[in-house]
């Protein structure tokens, strides 16, 4: 039997934890896992566990003396002169804060992403996911936005040392994908794309159309920053018409992709209002792109989502469900109202804080319209051809 894709996971994953408050909450793995095997559709088969990345991988992409503060501060009690070098690193922040185990554990997570990586570049299967990936807001030498180790950049880097690829990097997380510009921002052998709402209102605050890389990396760098209270049509014809430029040009061997999925509407930590119509849509442009251009090669991560109920379960299964044209994407399609299971909902929603929703889609029909759309729309139309400048 011919595996189309595969899963990347391993419950440790959920260890990725910084404290019971913080908005980074890892049990949204535990919900898409369920939600995917109530519908019969993650077999054990399609299951690789990820082993943790050596040090000389870590090295490839972080700096010696922040590996070994990350170390430090993993330990039970950390010596009190890590704990006073750990604002130096960006670990004492309240995005950011050290915890037991960090080292370990977020190893893992970059072990995943490798794994995946060398899943798909061996052949042993087109297409990989990791979900417990996508922490792209680390820098070389500091933690930042809820992320210890860049485990993208890692796994970017090993695919361009270890296979000799060239890599588009698509970025759909509401937040720019800083951490793996900067890594690249000077290589042209790979390619980053990432679209996000503006950072003039949102965290990182980088991401702008002028941001194109250097040197002989110019025009590889490519931003698609949007305005606040954009909504599904501007959002993907934005994404769409650069994604088709950019990926004509580059010509890339691999595309890694990073589905945070925090644009929606629901989403605590930012101001876009999409619908789950963009996580079908998104990954269903992402996969035809990886057929076309890439002979199917795609690795696919998670990010952020923080509504942890209501938005990330199915996000996320949409994206498996996409990456294995599982016939059930096809009936979501026909029937914007196809229930969720029943079993998955019963169980969860005495744990919820809100009421799940019961459809695949959301009935936007129900939402109070925005307004300025046609203004939002026509700014970034404009953002959208600064972005394209350099595309042929």
């Amino acid at each position: 039997m011919t595996i189309p894709a595969f899963f990347i996971y391993d419950e440790s994953e959920t260890g990725y934890r910084f404290n019971e408050d913080h908005p980074f909450n890892q049990k949204r793995l535990t919900l898409t896992v369920d939600l995917l095997r109530s519908l019969d559709t993650l077999p054990d088969q399609a299951i690789l566990s990820p082993s943790a990345a050596l040090d000389e991988q870590l090295l490839a992409v972080h700096s010696a003396d922040y590996v070994s503060e990350v170390k430090l501060l993993s330990e039970a009690a950390p010596n009190p002169e890590a704990v006073n070098q750990a604002s130096r690193y960006g670990l004492d922040t309240e995005d950011t804060p050290f915890f037991q185990g960090m080292h370990a554990i977020t190893s893992t997570v970059v072990g995943g992403s490798l794994l995946a990586v060398d899943t798909v570049m061996s052949g042993r299967s087109s297409h990989a996911l990791h979900l417990g990936g996508g922490l792209h807001h680390a820098l070389s030498n500091k933690g930042a936005g809820f992320c210890v180790y860049n485990d993208a950049s890692v796994a970017i880097e090993h695919a361009k040392k270890q296979y000799g690829a060239r890599v588009l990097y698509i970025d759909t997380d509401v937040h720019h994908g800083d951490g793996v510009q900067w890594s690249f921002y000077t290589d042209p052998e790979v390619c980053t794309v990432s679209i996000h709402e503006t950072g003039k209102y949102l965290f990182p605050g980088t991401g702008a159309v002028n941001e194109r890389g250097e040197g002989i990396a110019f025009g590889t760098c490519i931003n698609i920053p949007l305005e606040p209270y954009t909504e599904d049509a501007s959002w993907l014809e934005c994404l769409e018409e650069i994604l088709n430029k950019a990926i004509d040009h580059f010509k890339p061997d691999l595309i890694v992709s990073q589905h945070g999925c925090d644009a929606h509407a629901f989403d605590p930590l930012s101001h876009i209002h999409c619908s789950m119509n963009i996580y079908k849509a998104m990954p269903r442009l992402i996969h035809r792109l990886a057929h076309q251009y890439c002979e199917g090669r795609w690795v696919a991560l998670g990010g952020g989502g923080y509504d942890i109920w209501r938005v990330v379960p199915r996000a996320w299964s949409l994206l498996w469900l996409e990456m294995n044209d599982h016939p059930l994407i096809g009936q979501v399609e026909q029937d914007p109202t196809l229930k969720l299971p029943s079993a998955w909902l019963s169980q969860w929603q005495n744990e919820c804080p809100v009421i799940l929703p019961t459809t695949w889609l959301d009935c936007t029909d129900e939402w109070e319209p925005m307004p300025r759309r046609h203004e939002i729309t026509l700014k970034n139309r404009h953002i959208k051809e600064l972005a394209a400048l350099y595309l042929p």
